[in-house]
């Protein structure tokens, strides 16, 4: 989960291609619950800058009780997925 919310994270920036993963890490803190209880994520890109090579993303995963249970890192190599013609970062970035 980790893998994928950091690779959405970095789409989200507008990369149609995400890169390849050159660190990831997950620290568990408490149970998640059940078979079948839900876990809530949230995914922050922590570090974008465009036309460096690297991607830095942070995800939190919550219970139902709102109770923090786990969380990670993901560093994305992103310096290839910039070339692709079907990303659409022009069209994301905040207008001035």
């Amino acid at each position: 989960m980790v893998d994928l919310g950091g690779s959405l994270a970095v789409a989200s920036k507008g990369l149609f291609a995400t890169g390849v993963s050159t660190d990831l890490n997950v620290t568990y803190l408490n149970s998640g619950g059940r078979i079948g209880d839900l876990l809530r994520a949230e995914v922050t890109c922590d570090k974008w800058i465009v036309g460096k090579t690297l991607a830095y993303t942070s995800i939190r995963f919550m219970n139902n009780k709102d109770e923090l249970v786990a969380r990670g890192s993901h560093t994305k190599y992103v310096a290839l997925a910039w070339k692709d013609e079907n990303n659409i970062v022009e069209e994301l970035s905040p207008k001035e």
